[in-house]
């Protein structure tokens, strides 16, 4: 079993308090961990904020070259990083193995990138007078991010956080303990300083003592439920925040589109992590023409898919990640079921695998939006189909939630691709393409679906101050505008 501690301040320690992280494959415990408190929390902000002013001065460069070997070291660990990600959360190996490469591959760009991403702009003003504009790093970033990618997303703001100047307080989830302590290691092995990066595991209370602690900068991911709360928390101090939020994303097929591919794009976008995904297509609807053989064609490849132990490689979904979120999936799908929805296939736990949180996935037609499904985040592997009959209509539903994170469209033509871009409430468009990222392009919502940008140069300017410097020449006393008034 595992034993998990605190780093703060370069060094690792223990506390009174500790947890248990479960693997959810076996329900058998993992590891225990340190529950970080107030005192440990406000240590390592301490800790940060002690290192903050080194760390600035840094040159970027010299910071960029420590993410080139933090890159190439999580891929030195892979076969490590993935077993852990797989042991405490569930997920296929294989996915695990693409989040390990897809994390190398960010933390590379931003290394490579990020010097010139931060470089400031000249403005001329007029012959005598020019301006510059300088990023210049915000302070102790208080880095708060989920189970369910738990190498990547801390990673999202940890690089770019860290070389922009930003020292960082990394609090991961309390699911996935082991994985954020493992960050905490390639940082302190690769040559991040002492208290520049700092590990506190912990539950919710964590979280909360590090938001409300001296911190300038909160960049979290999770539920909208618990950013509106951060958002709240962080008025009180006019902490920065920067929030990726839940979604219900919408995929939307067309007749003209193809039809086995978007069979194929939506099954693995629903059901992939076991449909623990922010992005994952939540809603699907189908234009009326084809709906039949999309459904159909749907339910047969969702049955098929293997449920068991990550660790096999033949398996295509893994157990969700706790107890607690199947018990809130399965009370939407009953949810639903009463209020007049048909089970096309799933929506139970597997007779031949009692132990641990598995799920069929589930395909649930015939829904309606007085329904949980329709209107709640469902994370899980559930799919929810409905039927549209023309674009407008297709708009509508797909608008017609108070996220707004991504959506994907399937059609062969690309006027009516373009014209549902730019009518999609959302952060994110995907044309015949569900899920990708790429470390280039912007991620992030709008409305409950949070504010600010991860990845690119939007997000690593996420964790900047913008100054504005105004240099003026010549040889002049004084300023027309000047005093006094009255000798004009």
């Amino acid at each position: 079993m595992l034993e998990g501690k605190l780093l703060i301040g370069g060094k690792w320690i223990t506390c009174q308090k500790k947890f248990e992280s479960l693997n959810p494959t076996t329900c058998e415990v993992f590891g225990r961990a340190c529950l970080a408190g107030k005192k440990e929390v406000t240590e390592a902000v301490e800790a940060a904020r002690s290192a903050f002013p080194e760390w600035k001065k840094t040159d970027i460069s010299e910071r960029a070259k420590i993410f080139i070997r933090i890159g190439n070291d999580i891929l030195k660990r892979s076969h490590k990083l993935k077993t852990l990600i797989t042991m405490e959360m569930g997920r296929p190996l294989f996915e695990s193995n693409i989040e390990v490469h897809k994390t190398s591959e960010m933390v590379k760009y931003f290394a490579n990138e990020g010097k010139t991403y931060l470089e400031g702009e000249a403005i001329p003003i007029n012959p005598d007078t020019f301006s510059i504009t300088r990023f210049e790093p915000i302070g102790v970033v208080g880095v708060i991010k989920p189970w369910n990618y738990p190498l990547l997303l801390p990673f999202w703001a940890i690089a770019p956080a860290l070389l922009a100047g930003n020292t960082v307080v990394f609090k991961p989830s309390d699911l996935t303990p082991f994985v954020g302590i493992e960050i905490g290691k390639i940082c302190q092995d690769a040559g991040i300083p002492d208290g520049a990066i700092n590990v506190v595991t912990g539950d919710g209370s964590t979280g909360e003592c590090l938001v409300s602690s001296d911190i300038n900068m909160v960049s979290f991911t999770g539920s909208s439920q618990t950013g509106k709360h951060i958002m709240k928390s962080s008025a009180e101090k006019l902490h920065r925040i920067s929030l990726e939020l839940g979604g219900s994303d919408s995929f939307i097929i067309f007749k003209d589109a193809d039809i086995e591919k978007a069979i194929n794009g939506a099954v693995w976008g629903r059901f992939m992590n076991c449909g623990q995904v922010c992005v994952s297509p939540k809603r699907i609807f189908v234009e009326d023409d084809i709906a039949d053989s999309f459904i159909e064609g749907f339910v047969n490849k969702a049955r098929h898919l293997v449920i068991g132990n990550g660790l096999d490689p033949g398996t295509d979904i893994g157990p969700m990640v706790s107890a607690e979120q199947r018990e809130k999936l399965e009370l939407q799908v009953e949810d639903a079921v009463r209020k007049g929805a048909m089970i096309e296939c799933g929506g139970k736990i597997p007779p031949a695998l009692q132990n641990g949180f598995y799920y069929e996935p589930a395909v649930l037609t015939g829904v309606t939006h007085e329904m949980k499904v329709m209107n709640e985040e469902v994370f899980g592997p559930v799919a929810v189909i409905s039927v549209f009959n023309n674009m407008d209509e297709a708009i509508a539903l797909a608008n017609g939630t108070v996220y707004g994170l991504g959506a994907s469209v399937w059609t062969k033509d690309l006027d009516t691709a373009m014209q549902m871009s730019s009518q999609l409430e959302c952060g994110m468009v995907w044309i015949n393409e569900i899920c990708t990222l790429h470390p280039q392009c912007p991620w992030g919502g709008i409305k409950h679906s949070g504010m600010g940008k991860d990845l690119s140069r939007y997000g690593i300017r996420e964790f900047v101050n913008v100054k504005h410097v105004n240099i003026k020449f010549g040889t002049d006393k004084t300023r027309p505008w000047w005093f006094p008034y009255g000798r004009r």
